[in-house]
């Protein structure tokens, strides 16, 4: 990249940047200490605290915190992170999203200001989650049952490589290397269970709970077993890439290429990619601008894993992600919409917040304008 493109990109990484400051301190007069997941009507809705999504806007208030200094966003963020603890300390709603919620709250709170009470958190968090772990399989266990009669004993899904960083970095902190080498056997069966030879990815895997075996892949929240739920695929993207900056394990960086090389190939015009790679034409109108949102953040960070030569591979695409959500699916200026991304998809086979703003796409999209200022620490390193 020239100088003069340099500039131009300083222009509206900054220009966002702002916008998106400015329109979190005006919606968080409203949103205060909750936790919102979808804007499906221009407010977004304020789930439980147990809900999955629950770390997502404390997550987004400590990054524009970190860049702003800000002490109002702080202390929300604080609120956040201490309202978790009924959730913590109750243990029946917890599963393997306690690294999503965990690593946005109280990791992030530790990073940026030492808190030893957030440290004990995180800790705690981390404790619980390498509990789920099936030794036999070699995976973390997905969810609980939510309903009567539902058996998920065997369950893991793409979405658990988001979580294992809290563990990596628990035993970095501890010095224990057993949180590590939980993480390290989750990821490697990702690696070689979830990721298909050509870089597509499973949402779900069902394995025999009691001998390991695997049983075979779910569609989920893609359009059906052997689709390509762009989601998903965001998820592998970024979450082998970190499991490779934590450990060094050169499969997991060739791995995260070969899922990047698979979602980069199968974008449209403006690089926001569909909800579903393998849709059908007639079922895939819709966008998921949160799986471009996460994708883009972890190219970033993928970019800085490989050689000088090879990062604008994954650096230049990610930018241009980041650019089009900016430009063509912003709702900076739109005071009828809390939302900052439009056009998310998070559940399309249940029809639940369908082409609407969501949460975690305004966090990655803020995250990987952080990333572009170079505004670190990222809570999942």
């Amino acid at each position: 990249m020239n100088m003069t493109e340099q500039a131009a990109q300083a222009v509206w990484v900054n220009e966002a940047w702002g916008k998106a400051l400015d329109k979190v301190r005006r919606t968080s007069q409203r949103i205060g200490a909750g936790f919102p997941h979808a804007s499906p009507n221009g407010e977004y809705v304020l789930e439980p605290p147990h809900w999955w999504t629950a770390g997502f806007w404390p997550g987004l208030l400590w990054l524009l915190y970190n860049g702003s200094g800000d002490e109002r966003l702080r202390g929300i963020a604080e609120e956040c992170e201490a309202r978790l603890d009924e959730v913590l300390d109750g243990y029946t709603r917890l599963d393997h999203d306690l690294g999503f919620m965990w690593t946005l709250t109280s990791l992030a709170s530790y990073k940026l200001t030492g808190s030893e009470e957030s440290k004990r958190r995180a800790l705690k968090a981390a404790n619980y989650l390498a509990a789920r772990f099936n030794l036999k399989g070699r995976f973390i266990r997905a969810w609980n049952p939510w309903s009567e009669g539902e058996d998920n004993t065997g369950v893991a899904i793409i979405d658990c490589a988001m979580n294992v960083p809290l563990l990596f970095q628990a035993s970095a902190m501890t010095g224990d290397p057993r949180y590590r080498h939980v993480a390290e056997a989750h990821m490697d069966t990702v690696a070689a269970d979830f990721v298909r030879p050509d870089g597509s990815v499973y949402h779900i895997m069902r394995y025999d709970p009691d001998t390991g075996e695997r049983l075979g892949g779910l569609g989920g929240q893609g359009y059906a077993p052997e689709s390509a739920w762009s989601r998903g695929t965001a998820w592998a993207i970024y979450g082998l890439t970190l499991a490779y900056h934590h450990t060094g394990k050169q499969a997991y960086l060739d791995t995260a290429k070969r899922v990047a090389h698979f979602f980069l190939a199968n974008l449209p015009e403006d690089h926001v990619p569909h909800w579903d790679f393998r849709a059908p034409l007639e079922e895939r109108q819709y966008r998921d601008s949160s799986a471009g949102a996460c994708a883009a953040s972890g190219l970033l960070l993928l970019s800085e894993q490989v050689g000088e030569l090879e990062a604008a591979v994954y650096r230049e695409p990610a930018v241009r992600m980041l650019e089009s959500l900016y430009v063509n699916y912003g709702a900076f200026d739109d005071h009828a919409q809390e939302g900052l991304i439009l056009h998310g998809t998070s559940h399309y086979p249940n029809q639940t917040n369908v082409d609407v703003p969501l949460i975690y796409g305004d966090f990655f999209f803020v995250e990987g304008l952080a990333r572009l200022q170079g505004k670190g620490p990222f809570y999942w390193e």
